[in-house]
Formats: structure tokens, C-alpha cells, sequence
């Protein structure tokens, strides 16, 4: 059905094609429980059973209004997001641009959201019936960014599996500053000594860029394993990797992913990989659209898998689709269970 309308979605501007889909999905006119679950793809994360390793990144839900909807459509699990303490309406508009040939999409959104206040209200008034994670960040006009990290942390640890700290996205100004040796210990410290006061034991995931330079692989791991990280999730939107694009929108700035994003997310999660020795999970991002390319990204050593372009060009049905594409390919090749195949590339 999704290629039928894709047409006339894709004559839409991407926001408010995107904003109809959540609108749709509120009033449960999309397809749902459409779930399918195969004893292959049963796993764990964080001590969380799982379905399925296929997760919709933040970007999606921003605002946590069809988390739920999203299990439905066959999801694993869900991260929101990125959420800030205060409510900002992000950057002018327009801001997310399709490239179709090249099944990208650029953004320069600005963590637009809601604020965290709405956001935990509506969670604890719609409790998650799967994994939830929230990612976090700080608000453009903050003084104290850790403060905000801070802010949002107490807001949300006991309403979610898992909290992602990000310090990636390419549309805040000097956000990634925070992949800096001094700024990355002292901010992964302040949230542990916060989770000490707080008492809890929530995970801590952090979102990396894609556009680290290779000398920073090391130094970053190094950190990383010595601050209570839990996961980490490569990658998020890359201001590089654009030679080889097509499409007219290449021109614009911001972030881009989807298929430009593949290679140098898997090379990364490879690297990672052998560093970690599984200490620390990896969740793989970019370029996703397919059980080929979910699989390809669990040999290089992703644990689970996110995605969003690939859901704008393939349609609310991706999530089913890749899982029985993986279980097919499992069938294929006399896997029994996807802890056989993580990392064997790598």
C-alpha cells in the first residue's frame, strides 16, 4: 500500500509528510499489530528481553506520541527524542530535505521538541509496551549544557530502559565539542556522580558522530570503558560523506543519512568492535533498509540495529519486513541465533 501513496507523500515537504505520519499513527490509520516474531531474533539488551534487534532511532517520535504504535508495527525497541529541558522550536524552515537517488535525507532540524515536562507527563500517561529509550541533549540557547543533560537525566530515569546522551548531532553549534577528550570525561562523569545521587541504575548510552577522525577511535573507546557506559550507538547524521551524491538537495546543510551513511557506519562499528570485546554494546545506525544490510552490520559487530531514512523510503512496514528477510537469511545459511553472527566480520 505505502507504494501507492509514496508518490503523492514524496510531493509533500518532508516535515509535514513526517508530521501526517504521526498524526496517522495517533489515530491508528496505519496498519498495525503486524508484529512478527521468530525464535532467531529473540534477544537482550540491557537485561531487557526483546523481540526482534530492530529499534527506530530518535528523530522519529520526538515528542513521545506513538512510541507504542511503533512495537505495533514491529519494532524491537524505541528511542525518543532528543528530548531537551525546555521546549525550542529548532532551526528555520525548511530543514529536512529527500535525496531520493541517493535514499538519503539531510536534516538541520535543531532538536525541536516539546520540552521534557510534556514529555514524562505523556509517558507516564501512556506507559511503553516494549523498551523504551529517551535520548537527551541541551538546548541551544543553554549556558550549562551539562546541566541540561543533568536536568533531563533526573527527569527520566525511572520512566525509560535506557537514556542516550547525545553530544553528535551536527545541527547544534559546538554540540560535538563534547567528543573531546577533557568535555567527554567531564560530562560522563557528572551523569555518574548524578546516577549515584539519584540512586538509580539506569544504562547510559552515548551517540557518537560519524565524522570522527580515526585517531579519535582509541581515545573515545578508552573513555568509554572507564565511565559506566552501557552501549554505544554508531551513528548518528554525518556533515561529510557527500562526493558521491546525486541528487540536487546535496547542496544543503546539515546532517545526512541513509545509504551515504553505510560504509563509514560499518568501518566504525568494526573498529569499536575490537576494542570493546564486548564490554560495551554497539547499536548500528546508518544506511539500514533491508535484511542485507541489517545483517551486514551485525557481522561488523552491531549487537542491535536502528533505523529511520530507510522507513521514509520503505514504507511503516520496514520493521516486519527486515526481520523476515534476517530469518530467511538466518534459514539460509544454518544460523539459529543471531548471537552466532555478531562480530564474526569485524
Amino acid at each position: 500500500m505505502f507504494s501507492l501513496f509514496r508518490p503523492f507523500i514524496f510531493k509533500l515537504d518532508p516535515e509535514r509528510a513526517h508530521n501526517l505520519a504521526i498524526k496517522a499513527l495517533k489515530t491508528n490509520i496505519l496498519p498495525s499489530n503486524q508484529k512478527h516474531t521468530f525464535k532467531s531474533l529473540n534477544s537482550s539488551f540491557l537485561g531487557k528481553k526483546i523481540s526482534n534487534p530492530i529499534g527506530l532511532a530518535a528523530g522519529f517520535d520526538k515528542d513521545a506520541e506513538v512510541y507504542n504504535s511503533m512495537y505495533k508495527l514491529g519494532f524491537g525497541f524505541v528511542e525518543v527524542g532528543t528530548v531537551t529541558p525546555k521546549s525550542q522550536h529548532g532551526n528555520p524552515k525548511p530543514r529536512m530535505f529527500r535525496l531520493e537517488k541517493d535514499r538519503a535525507i539531510i536534516n538541520r532540524l535543531g532538536f525541536n521538541n516539546v520540552g521534557s515536562e510534556k514529555i514524562i507527563n505523556r509517558i507516564k500517561n501512556n506507559p511503553p509496551e516494549g523498551v523504551l529509550g529517551i535520548n537527551i541533549g541541551p538546548n541551544s540557547n543553554s549556558e550549562n549544557r551539562i546541566n541540561d543533560y543533568l536536568i533531563c537525566l533526573k527527569t527520566f530515569h525511572e520512566v525509560s530502559d535506557y537514556i542516550t546522551i547525545n553530544i553528535s548531532s551536527p545541527n547544534t553549534e559546538n554540540l560535538r565539542n563534547f567528543h573531546n577528550k577533557t568535555e567527554l570525561n567531564e560530562l560522563l562523569k557528572a551523569l555518574n556522580d548524578e546516577k549515584i545521587n539519584l540512586k538509580t541504575n539506569v544504562p547510559l548510552v552515548i551517540k557518537i558522530s560519524p565524522d570522527i577522525e580515526n585517531n579519535q577511535i582509541d581515545i573515545t573507546s578508552d573513555i568509554l570503558l572507564n565511565s559506566n557506559i552501557s552501549a554505544i550507538i554508531i551513528s548518528n547524521t554525518s556533515e561529510k560523506n557527500r562526493d558521491n551524491l546525486i541528487s540536487t538537495n546535496s547542496v544543503q546543510k546539515g546532517g545526512i543519512s541513509g545509504k551515504p551513511l553505510e560504509e563509514k557506519s560499518n568501518f566504525l562499528i568494526k573498529e569499536f568492535y575490537k576494542i570493546f570485546k564486548g564490554k560495551i554494546k554497539i547499536i548500528g545506525v546508518g544506511g539500514v533498509d533491508s535484511g542485507k544490510s541489517a545483517f551486514q552490520k551485525f557481522l561488523s559487530g552491531a549487537n542491535l540495529i536502528q533505523l529511520y531514512t530507510g522507513m521514509i523510503y520503505k514504507g511503516p512496514n520496514i520493521a516486519c519486513k527486515i526481520n523476515s528477510e534476517l530469518n530467511e537469511i538466518f534459514k539460509k545459511e544454518g544460523i539459529k541465533n543471531l548471537s552466532e553472527i555478531i562480530g564474526t566480520k569485524s
